[in-house]
């Protein structure tokens, strides 16, 4: 079997990736829904590809791993890699489960992701409500995560909150000290959520990144009472291009609260530190960022070996990426938590997409399913309609 053609398309806002062999077995993959701009830097990788034996994946990644880079550099390197495992599965006819050593549990634990209910207000009474909401959702999860502090617009919205006035022409403010006032009404709004969830429902916070180490700590120290699952990105993280363990394994090192990094990190290489020095509790690599997902797998492993937990990150990553992500999540190691999960937009994606359970999500889980490859198909013939007129011949 050899690679006869790499395809790009942007379908709704995402790009998906087609690897065409000369036995008629096609793989997908599919990159972040905001990032359609990628489609040329995969199309780049073409020519990497084009001969070469699909179902030797690591042999063909390693042509093109070192052109890849941190969040959002690394996407189309990770996208053709679920592509070949996809391609791998079907010309085994096995699940890509089975090609990664095989699957440890049945089904998989996933935290709300996509599911977002928009907040009123950023008052406690407004996060409360909000959990109300997100406790009676359909899919029954057991762990929600909620964005706090400088992960999104809440402090722009809270005068008195922080010192100084952003200088950087970000859409949101990323970076800065808190002032009393600002850390006491965050420490109230997680009380107010966790009033609600109680011991029943796990909560994670999605923080940043922006905040300074001493407020880092203050904050993980407060809310040392609610058994907050992980603190996410609190100093570096979404669309930073650096890791900064050093600050993170002072901030861990001071509370009994875990800290969580990793969605913007491209390649195991540069998690060793955050590992080996125990710089955070919790990792969360993307697959769509990170390298694909035995670059996942890798990382989990070695996470494990040093007793470090994982939870990987994929809010943005399609019913393609949510297909790669039940597939290696169901062979990671005991430290596995939970993974983000994603939900389509537009709509029409499921009506595009085959292969998927009915519900997804049940009771907080996934069911990991048995099909050859991902295990999720186009339907060609309602995917069409959707097709850019410059990717008309994308299935062809």
């Amino acid at each position: 079997m050899r690679i006869v053609d790499l395809k790009c398309a942007v379908i709704g806002q995402s790009p998906v990736v087609r690897i065409v062999t000369d036995e008629g077995v096609s793989g997908y993959g599919q990159i972040e829904s905001t990032k359609p701009y990628l489609k040329p830097q995969v199309l780049f990788f073409r020519d990497y590809l084009l001969g070469e034996d699909p179902t030797n994946v690591e042999r063909v990644i390693r042509k093109i791993r070192r052109l890849g880079a941190f969040k959002p550099w690394g996407s189309a390197v990770s996208a053709i890699e679920m592509a070949l495992w996809d391609v791998a599965g079907k010309a085994a006819g096995l699940p890509v489960y089975k090609l990664l050593g095989g699957k440890v549990r049945d089904r998989v634990r996933v935290y709300n992701g996509g599911v977002r209910f928009p907040l009123r207000g950023y008052q406690p009474e407004d996060f409360a409500e909000n959990m109300a909401k997100m406790k009676a959702a359909p899919e029954g999860f057991t762990i929600i995560k909620q964005a706090i502090g400088y992960h999104g617009p809440m402090l722009q919205h809270l005068p008195g909150s922080r010192y100084g006035e952003d200088v950087t022409g970000s859409p949101y403010l990323n970076r800065g000290p808190l002032t009393e006032r600002g850390l006491k009404h965050l420490v109230a709004c997680v009380e107010a959520m966790k009033s609600v969830l109680g011991d029943e429902v796990g909560l994670a916070l999605d923080c940043g990144p922006g905040w300074t180490v001493p407020d880092a700590i203050r904050f993980a120290r407060a809310v040392e009472p609610y058994n907050i699952l992980w603190l996410e990105d609190l100093i570096t993280g979404d669309y930073t291009p650096y890791v900064l363990a050093e600050l993170y394994r002072e901030v861990t090192t001071q509370t009994m609260t875990p800290t969580h990094t990793g969605e913007q990190i491209y390649l195991r290489q540069n998690f060793m530190q955050l590992i080996e020095t125990h710089a955070v509790r919790v990792i969360g690599p993307d697959p769509a960022d990170v390298g694909g997902i035995a670059e996942l797998k890798w990382i989990a492993e070695y996470a494990d070996l040093h007793g470090i937990q994982i939870a990987p990150h994929g809010i943005f990553d399609g019913l393609i990426g949510l297909a790669a992500l039940v597939q290696v999540a169901a062979t990671l190691p005991q430290n596995y938590i939970a993974f983000e999960y994603p939900v389509a937009r537009p709509e029409w994606w499921y009506d595009i997409i085959e292969g998927l359970p009915q519900p997804i999500v049940r009771d907080g889980f996934i069911e990991v399913w048995d099909r050859p490859g991902l295990g999720v198909e186009f339907n060609v013939d309602a995917a069409r309609q959707y097709l850019r007129p410059e990717d008309a011949d994308f299935f062809d």
